[in-house]
């Protein structure tokens, strides 16, 4: 199989990451130490950001987010530590199908697998009460998308990461027909769709048997669309985008995508060092 363009969801997770609780992109407003929470995440300050997320969670302990949200600072402490984050800008397939697979911190690992599991449970919980509750179905989408962002990231095990996206998709797309004005959840589905429609046709049949689509034009569409219209996953959904870019060549994209994310993020040495590589091959 053709390595995995880029597998992620929702992750930044899919790292995957972030929602808002009470979450509606219209009128509710997220509590403030949450959503500080993320923007810690994308600043790459995980003591600070899990300060935030368990500080909420005191307050809302029966809700999926806080835990879904400390499983999330978990895996990216892991992939910041690992370097896998800057991994992701191969621009060529065979490189990132040839990656190495990481050894994750043990102590960490448990830490995410039992997060992951309280906010399943938590959510689960809710649904049983209310199928279309928002918060209940963004954590599940979540917690899916963090364990397809933890297998194929670190363990390298491809087959498992497409399961786990196809299971984000199908909860994000509960969500969108909750709400449809949730435009974060466009996240988990334009992944999947750009990551299988990114692969060769032979491939892209099967998993169209199997039920995973694959359109890598319309996958770009919904990246975009949670970039501009999103909420707290906008900024992630604009590092993927630029990753997007970066593959597809087009270097233009890819340069004012990072140079807004390093004004709005300047504690984010990534979108530095990514600028300067792009800035070395043009001169090249």
């Amino acid at each position: 199989m053709r390595g995995l363009p880029v597998a992620w969801v929702v992750v930044f997770a899919s790292l995957i990451i972030a929602s808002l609780i009470p979450y509606s992109s219209r009128a509710d407003v997220p509590a403030p130490a949450l959503n500080d929470g993320y923007r810690r995440l994308y600043d790459l300050d995980f003591g600070g950001a899990q300060k935030d997320f368990q500080a909420w969670e005191k307050l809302n302990p029966e809700n999926p987010m806080g835990p879904v949200s400390e499983a999330a600072g978990i895996l990216f402490s892991e992939f910041n530590r690992l370097g896998v984050l800057e991994a992701q800008f191969y621009e060529n397939d065979s490189i990132f199908a040839a990656r190495k697979k990481y050894d994750a911190d043990p102590a960490q690992q448990k830490r995410f697998e039992d997060e992951l599991s309280r906010a399943e449970t938590l959510a689960r919980a809710r649904l049983s009460r209310d199928p279309h509750d928002r918060d209940a179905l963004l954590a599940m989408t979540m917690a899916s998308g963090l364990r397809s962002d933890f297998c194929a990231l670190i363990e390298k095990r491809n087959l498992a990461a497409l399961h786990y996206t196809k299971e984000a998709t199908n909860w994000s797309n509960q969500l969108l027909a909750v709400d449809p004005t949730c435009y974060d959840a466009h996240l988990a589905s334009g992944v999947s769709r750009y990551i299988v429609g990114s692969m060769a046709a032979p491939v892209r049949w099967i998993l169209r048997v199997g039920g995973v689509q694959g359109d890598k034009a319309g996958g770009i569409a919904e990246l975009q669309t949670t970039a501009e219209r999103g909420y707290l996953l906008a900024p992630f959904a604009r590092i993927l985008l630029s990753i997007a870019y970066v593959r597809d060549k087009d270097t233009q994209r890819a340069r004012q995508t990072l140079i807004s994310l390093q004004r709005e993020f300047p504690d984010n040495s990534l979108f530095g060092k990514e600028l300067a590589r792009l800035d070395h091959d043009t001169i090249r």
